[in-house]
């Protein structure tokens, strides 16, 4: 693949930068850049503006309502949205449950989601792990039984994102209890709205409300909503975590928080000198920039391959994972460190748009009020979509052959 953008490609992010400078919300773009708290209607706002210019869905082929854009572009939009201060759009409907409904679900599932995840109508949310069933996710226990032309699920789930918000739930369910564990897992559609479904909040370090523990008491689903056949749920299990994984690498956001980090080191001063001008602290920055160019370059090679070859990603995803996950937390680690002591306090009004900043504290930047928050949410990141030393097992197995 060449790694040099052609002229079309350069012209393509102009189109973008023009786009982000004419339709992004200047206030939207502040909280970004500036690290406050989100609202869903900013998350559903910026959704409209893209599905209205036809950007909605920038991995998904045309028939579907997407862009139809190669690798290369796609990469792009991304790095140019995260440096503008666009929000991420969230993946748990357009880059995680829509491509198993395209590659498994029924016509008339295709025909009924597709559409209301691209336009903003409906927020999804993942139901994967469970007290006891993370990383060893196969040994779920919340059982789906069949009942004439419904399932009765009970059970329980958790880390789940945002579902306080959201419509509609993609649900791993036990249906049998034969056979290896992984045999007997079915994926089903489940409306939130649904009697018997209960959202408690686990509320973080840092005080925000971001998970949940989601409760299913005699929840009747439709059999209608279960994705391809009973039983054969890891098998689309393991292809969404596939589309999950390379969404983590997060290469546009990390660029962005670099550029953020040394900014702050040319602000910050050590001995008198910015501290960009350290030369230990200015090595850090150097190796996970370094580090930050190798993983772009294998981001673009692995979502060109699954274009080409018109496939899920495979177990290079979990590179992506882990590196990008790391490079994360390295930028969180370094910001937190160039601040000093200004990163220390934890300012939960801070998150507010409209904090007008802390003027007992001089030369206190407003960017330091939500670092420390920050810094232990991506502790997670290592973590969720499956830990990183699992996806160092799946490496070590599937591409080196050990």
């Amino acid at each position: 693949m060449d790694l040099n953008f052609t002229a079309e490609e350069q012209a393509f992010r102009e189109e973008v930068r023009a786009f982000l400078a004419t339709k992004l919300p200047a206030g939207i773009s502040r909280k970004v850049l500036g690290g406050k708290r989100m609202t869903k209607d900013d998350f559903v706002a910026w959704q409209k503006i893209l599905h209205a210019q036809g950007w909605g869905a920038v991995g998904w082929p045309e028939n579907y309502g997407g862009t139809g854009w190669n690798a290369v572009q796609q990469h792009i939009f991304d790095e140019e949205c995260a440096d503008a201060g666009a929000p991420m759009q969230l993946p748990f409907g357009l880059k995680m449950v829509a491509p198993v409904i395209m590659a498994f679900g029924s016509p008339s599932q295709q025909h009924y989601f597709l559409p209301r995840i691209i336009d903003g109508t409906d927020w999804w949310c993942q139901g994967y792990s469970e007290p006891g069933s993370g990383s060893d996710l196969a040994s779920l226990k919340t059982r789906a039984v069949r009942d004439g032309e419904h399932y009765v699920v009970n059970g329980q789930k958790t880390w789940n994102t945002l579902g306080q918000y959201a419509d509609w739930i993609f649900c791993l369910v036990r249906t049998s209890t034969e056979g290896r564990q992984q045999e007997g897992i079915s994926f089903l559609l489940i409306d939130m709205k649904t009697p018997g479904i209960t959202v408690r909040p686990i509320i973080m370090l840092d005080g925000e409300h971001e998970i949940n523990e989601v409760w299913f008491e005699d929840v009747r689903v439709p059999v209608k909503n279960l994705i391809g056949e009973e039983n054969k749920g890891w098998t689309y299990a393991k292809f969404l975590l596939g589309h999950e994984r390379t969404g983590i690498a997060g290469v546009g956001r990390s660029k962005r928080e670099l550029k953020k980090l040394k900014e702050i080191a040319r602000r910050e001063t050590a001995s008198g000198r910015p501290l960009i001008e350290d030369q230990r602290f200015r090595d850090r920055i150097a190796q996970v920039e370094l580090e930050l160019m190798a993983l772009e370059i294998t981001n673009l090679r692995v979502i060109s391959a699954e274009g080409e070859k018109k496939r899920a990603p495979g177990p290079e995803a979990s590179i992506l994972k882990v590196k990008g996950s790391e490079i994360q937390q390295m930028l969180t680690e370094l910001q937190m460190q160039a601040l000093g002591h200004y990163a220390l306090p934890y300012i939960h009004e801070g998150l507010d748009a409209e904090w007008p900043g802390d003027t007992l504290m001089p030369g206190y930047a407003d960017d330091a009020a939500p670092l420390s928050g920050h810094y232990f949410n991506y502790r997670k990141t290592s973590i969720y979509g499956g830990s990183n030393e699992i996806q160092k097992n799946i490496i070590s197995q599937m591409i080196l052959g050990l």
